[in-house]
């Protein structure tokens, strides 16, 4: 008997039976759809990650202080900007292109209509350049504003609907009271979607922070205190080179003997960028592994109705095999009636997945889902596997019965 003969058969079988048939493959088709819906969703969120931190900047680092692990210290010496401007002396770092320190403090901000208790930040000008920040309207804080410690103020833009009550309102020359002092907004950040602390955010210059809004913010060594440093390293690939450098003048800087005996951590953007893909990828191997169990419960559905298929044409079978159907001939007419089911419910499954991937899309803001190829072809290879593994079994019974004793079958 020739395959196309076997394959009209198997057909026909499945044809008969439309609505067992269509139930069969439904476990199929959830199972791949979850799965294909879940990898988009996964690889949507890596996307926005990668792209989050490429706003970033992927050659950024960031100096904080930290507890040393070494018992041999105890102590935590503050960060300085005498520490952030020896930084910028190419002979002791000629890595870095530029460095922003921060200074931040708790404060109550108020405007004509709310107010809130944020975390304020004491800047200078060339925060925006480091932390790839733009702004939506106005001026950024100047050299000459921290020269003459001025009351000037940049809002993130959340803060403009907080404190004026309409998010589209120009309050450039407007006041605003940072506990309780009078400060001018001099600009607007633009909006970012994501993290980055952007939006909730009041900048004003750091000296105005270290001597007007903290009662002492000076080190032991006289120079003013920072929370933290931003650095901006010359390129991607000099970003181990410019840590070293770091290293070697914090250890200097704050006589650091030993390994452990660091106050200060240096924080890499790369490194933490490839940390939460990493964790991402887990979580959607992990979401993928869960949803991968209704395609077993699908796969054991193929099994059960092939078994029952085969009881209930097992005199089918005996008069196949006596007049002359071999073996192998009525072993491939059940594999490919449950390959049929278990890549029928693949291919549904994978347009539920890509609905699933276009209604993500639309439901949840900045992230964009996709059906990939290699998504498609894993689906496609599963659910043949799936078909093949689970109608094995069946097939092979199928094919062993010896025609006498099918044919007497009642």
């Amino acid at each position: 008997m020739d395959f196309s003969e076997i394959f009209r058969i198997a057909v026909n079988a499945l044809l008969t039976n439309r609505l067992r048939s269509a139930l069969t493959t439904l476990g199929i088709v959830i199972g791949v759809g979850a799965v294909i819906g879940l990898v988009s969703l996964g690889r949507g969120v890596e996307e926005f990650v990668a792209q989050q931190f490429n706003a970033i900047g992927s050659n950024s680092l960031i100096i904080t202080a930290q507890r040393p692990s070494s018992p041999t210290r105890t102590r935590i010496d503050p960060l300085t900007m005498k520490q952030a401007n020896d930084l910028k002396n190419p002979l002791i770092a000629p890595n870095i292109r530029e460095v922003a320190p921060q200074f931040s403090f708790f404060a109550l901000v108020s405007g004509d209509v709310g107010g809130r208790n944020i975390t304020a930040t004491g800047v200078v000008p060339q925060l925006p350049i480091v932390r790839n920040w733009n702004l939506a309207s106005g001026d950024f804080i100047s050299q000459a504003d921290l020269d003459d410690n001025a009351r000037v103020a940049v809002l993130g833009a959340d803060m403009v609907e907080i404190l004026f009550g309409d998010a589209t309102i120009d309050p450039i020359g407007a006041s605003i009271r940072i506990n309780e002092r009078v400060f001018m907004v001099i600009g607007v950040m633009e909006f970012v979607d994501g993290f980055g602390g952007q939006n909730d955010t009041v900048l004003i210059p750091i000296t105005t922070a270290q001597t007007r809004m903290v009662a002492n913010a000076r080190a032991r060594d006289g120079s003013y205190r920072v929370s933290s440093i931003y650095i901006q390293v010359i390129a991607e690939e000099a970003t181990d080179r410019a840590k070293t450098e770091i290293s070697a003048y914090m250890d200097e800087a704050h006589g650091i003997l030993f390994d452990g005996e660091q106050d200060y951590r240096i924080n890499d953007q790369s490194e933490l960028r490839d940390f939460v893909l990493n964790l991402t990828l887990l979580l959607t191997l992990f979401l993928s592994l869960i949803a991968g169990i209704s395609l077993l419960v699908g796969g054991i559905g193929i099994m059960n109705i092939m078994l029952v298929s085969v009881t209930e044409r097992t005199r089918e079978i005996g008069l196949r095999k006596a007049v002359g159907a071999r073996a192998g001939d009525i072993l491939a007419q059940f594999l490919i009636e449950s390959l049929l089911l278990s890549l029928i419910g693949g291919v549904l499954g994978i347009g539920v997945g890509w609905l699933a991937s276009l209604l993500g899309t639309a439901l949840i803001d900045d992230i964009t889902l996709s059906l990939s190829a290699d998504a498609v072809l894993l689906a496609t290879i599963v659910s043949t596997g799936v078909g093949l593994f689970f109608g094995a079994y069946p097939a092979s019974r199928a094919a062993r019965m010896k025609p006498i004793d099918a044919l007497r079958f009642e």
